[in-house]
């Protein structure tokens, strides 16, 4: 496929992803006065939107698969970040999880304030020891109420290849909640990449990991993160580039999860 046409169903998904969310957003205004569960409804409903509308115009779809090392009951989700992909798809994918996201975000109008009603957890970057005692404070709640959390550990999109360190939000989440946490694998980059404009086809995978149990202490449960997350996302980006070993590998679904 050359870069021109490449760059046309990019756009034609930019536009009707924009047109699109404007429409959505606009017309369910009066849902954020209803509960919770009416407002994850209506953000699911959005998102199968874009996913659908990424599919026909970009050719690009996604498969989760590992959801057999789930475990039942209360979890963190350490997820790798490399895309605005999964922002989008995690709703569907883990649709009772509480996301940890930044502050910033719940000012977006609309969609920002859809993200606060959804339960979701906002955090001030930078206010150090206060931000921390606040994610603590608020993930603790989720997970009373039987919610997974939801975190991204280096803190933002990650390009594929490149390296950051693992933030200490997730190590003050694991200490304090004492839940396993299940790091999840991913190779959105590949297909969505961080500040790109061109999306290209193709299928994402996203790879829920074995849960690392309570009780480790800090180093040697961030080295055990960062190593399950890390040598994960690289296998299942070499996999990407093996179109015959993804065609042999199971489907999986498109919404269900945690």
């Amino acid at each position: 496929m050359t870069g021109s046409v490449l760059w046309l169903r990019s756009l034609a998904f930019n536009v009707g992803w924009f047109t699109g969310t404007a429409a959505i957003a606009v017309a369910g205004m009066p849902i954020l006065l209803l509960p919770r569960r009416a407002v994850v409804a209506w953000a699911q409903a959005w998102i199968r939107f874009c996913l659908w509308w990424l599919r026909l115009t970009v050719g690009l779809d996604h498969r989760l698969r590992g959801l057999e090392n789930l475990p039942a009951g209360p979890v963190i989700l350490a997820s790798k970040h490399q895309s605005t992909w999964e922002t989008l798809a995690y709703t569907l994918l883990f649709p009772h999880a509480a996301t940890v996201m930044k502050r910033e975000l719940v000012y977006i109008p609309i969609v920002g304030w859809a993200m606060a009603r959804a339960g979701n957890i906002a955090v001030e970057r930078g206010d150090g020891a206060r931000a921390l005692r606040g994610l603590v404070r608020d993930a603790r709640a989720a997970i009373a109420e039987g919610r997974p959390i939801l975190i991204f550990p280096e803190g933002t999109r990650v390009a594929v290849g490149a390296e950051r360190p693992y933030q200490v939000g997730t190590a003050a989440l694991y200490r304090q909640l004492g839940v396993p946490v299940v790091p999840v694998a991913l190779n959105s980059g590949l297909f969505w990449g961080r500040r790109r404009f061109v999306k290209r086809p193709g299928r994402i995978t996203v790879e829920v990991l074995p849960a690392i149990p309570p009780g480790l202490d800090r180093e040697t449960f961030m080295a055990t993160l960062r190593e399950r997350i890390e040598g994960a996302t690289a296998r299942l980006v070499a996999e990407a580039a093996d179109p015959e070993r993804t065609r042999n590998n199971p489907v999986d679904v498109d919404g269900g999860g945690a």
